[in-house]
């Protein structure tokens, strides 16, 4: 028996995209300049990522505003503007806006259809949801 509220089954995901600035939400978040390198050695621990991908997307969120390149070494070195709460807000409005056309429901119906949330995270969800609503009534 298929229900009114029932969505119908999805196709497989796509494979994950070769890079972006998300991939650099523990690296924005970091305290101490580092170069190129250094954010590509750190990123290609979990995942293969070339050197020149990991340049331009430093690149990118220097146009963002989300870190800052000191150019007076040989080896550039780039800095965050900002703490990785701040960095990772700013990445989910852009992704919220460009992937999920501003539908808030839609980005969390994804997130927690994408990988299974546990029952604390549940729970802090729920508990963030009614102090939401709390605000807006």
């Amino acid at each position: 028996v298929v229900s009114s509220t029932s969505r119908p089954p999805r196709p497989p995901p796509p494979p994950p995209p070769s890079g972006g600035p998300p991939a650099f939400g523990g690296v924005g978040g970091a305290r101490r300049p580092a170069t190129v390198r250094d954010v590509h050695t750190e990123l290609s621990k979990d995942r293969d990522m070339g050197y020149t991908t990991v340049l331009k997307l430093m690149q990118i969120m220097v146009e963002k505003g989300l870190v800052e390149r000191d150019e007076r070494a040989r080896s550039h070195t780039y800095s965050p503007l900002q703490g990785e709460a701040e960095t990772q807000r700013c990445l989910l409005k852009e992704l919220l806006q460009k992937a999920f056309a501003g539908s808030r429901r839609e980005l969390v119906l994804q997130a927690l259809e994408a990988e299974p949330a546990s029952a604390e995270e549940l729970d802090d969800i729920r508990k963030m949801l009614n102090e939401a609503k709390k605000r807006t009534s």
